[in-house]
């Protein structure tokens, strides 16, 4: 084992940034942290949800054997040795390592890792198909290149709800994406309400994509959403050289039936009574309510229209700000800061490092926490490491008040025209339950 008199180096090679460790023992991720890096650790540095993974790309064996929650999270995840947990992993020696997971959208495709490599299994699964409307009509109107970008733009759009509510986008079909919800557990009502939440979001982003992108072209998208419940094959199939994920059954047929229904009854969001089954009564608001023969199928089946939540719901609303918010995330932070500093000059003291990259830490976090909202048994853990974190770095319960009126201040500045006093209010309760978590550590 090579002795080392000084505190070992870790090159971040993705951003070709060298810090050293602050003292000894600390793990990579308490480096990262302890510099001031992005570091996603969704579970607090608890070993449980993996997304302080790295690459190590030189040094090796200058860091600890794994741990036996390493050992056991790689074989099932069949990880090569060069992959370590960022909170199990203690350096001896200098290291060059390249942090894996670098946003909150990152975290929902980890599902697929935990599915049986063999034979697959089945799953009972919330499904999501949403198409286009019109597009054959969108393609002949503009040059190839400028269809290309507004479906990548419309995809982007589309796709976040579904990551940030614990889905995994299965695969675009032309203008055509498909969610699937529950691939990493959770029961009917979970699962469900996730996918209810991502078709909401859905229509949100379409409504701001129009506003914001879409003008410039001339077009404005529409799409139709439908969302079936049930069992289904979920694992690889093909040719044993070369399998794909894949995800078969009956009620994939479904959902797609029941999403074409939308163009024939002029809706937004159909769902299955498969879906309400799992869902208390009076959870949504309910439209049209009616029985229809989906191609392919001998019964007349009931499908209802869903125009969004009865209650205001806390997830929906910070979910559909969160891009508009961070839009700028450098005058986020100042903004936020120079109130801070403004009424306390005092507290500056606390932040003895560029302020840049606290402001980038600052923006990480919050986009991450509400990215783990959809998975709350590891945003628990998250906020209370992060409360741990920042009375080390000497926060005291005393100044969270102050923090939380001036953080609202600066989201309602932020936000804009888009900050009406019901998403206000779901930010609001939002920091209380940030502010909550991390207190209570």
């Amino acid at each position: 084992m090579t002795i080392h008199n000084t505190l070992p180096t870790i090159n971040y090679c993705s951003i070709n940034h060298r810090v050293q460790a602050k003292k000894e023992n600390q793990t990579l991720l308490e480096i990262s942290i302890a510099n001031k890096i992005p570091h996603l650790h969704e579970c607090g540095g608890h070993g449980q949800c993996t997304t302080c993974r790295v690459r190590v790309v030189d040094g090796l064996n200058n860091l600890n054997p794994p741990t036996k929650l390493e050992e056991e999270m790689s074989s099932s995840r069949h990880w090569d040795p060069g992959i370590r947990l960022g909170c199990q992993a203690r350096p001896h020696g200098d290291v060059s390592l390249q942090r894996l997971i670098w946003t909150g959208a990152n975290v929902s495709n980890l599902q697929l890792e935990t599915l049986n490599s063999g034979a697959g299994e089945e799953k009972a699964l919330a499904i999501l198909f949403c198409d286009l409307r019109n597009f054959t009509r969108i393609a002949n109107q503009h040059p190839n290149f400028d269809v290309a970008h507004m479906l990548n733009r419309l995809f982007t759009f589309l796709g976040d709800p579904i990551l940030i509510n614990n889905g995994v986008i299965y695969q675009y079909a032309g203008d055509e994406i498909i969610g699937i919800f529950g691939v990493g557990g959770g029961d009917g009502y979970k699962n469900c309400t996730d996918a209810i939440r991502a078709g909401l979001g859905m229509q949100f982003a379409i409504e701001r994509l129009n506003k914001i992108e879409m003008k410039d072209f001339d077009t404005a998208f529409k799409i139709g959403i439908g969302i079936h419940f049930g069992r289904v094959f979920v694992g690889h199939i093909g040719h044993h050289e070369h399998k794909q994920f894949a995800v078969v059954g009956d009620p994939m047929n479904v959902a797609s039936r029941i999403q074409g229904q939308n163009k024939t009854l002029d809706t937004g969001i159909l769902v299955s009574e498969f879906v309400l089954e799992n869902l208390p009564e009076d959870f949504l608001k309910v439209g049209l309510k009616l029985m229809v023969n989906l191609k392919g199928k001998d019964n007349i089946i009931p499908v209802y229209e869903i125009l969004g939540f009865t209650q205001p719901d806390v997830q929906l609303e910070v979910q559909a700000t969160l891009d508009i918010l961070l839009k700028n995330e450098t005058q986020f932070a100042a903004r936020f800061y120079d109130k801070v500093f403004t009424h306390h000059p005092e507290l500056k003291k606390l932040f003895k490092n560029d302020m840049i990259e606290q402001g980038r830490l600052l923006t990480h976090m919050l986009g991450g926490i509400v990215y783990s909202l959809s998975r709350p048994e590891y945003l628990k853990l998250g906020l209370k490491s992060l409360g741990r974190q920042h009375e080390q770095y000497g926060v005291k319960k005393e100044h969270y008040p102050l923090v939380r009126v001036l953080l609202l201040e600066t989201i309602s500045e932020e936000l804009g025209e888009a900050c009406t006093p019901r998403v206000k209010e779901a930010w609001k309760n939002a920091i209380d339950m940030i502010m909550a978590g991390m207190i209570d550590h």
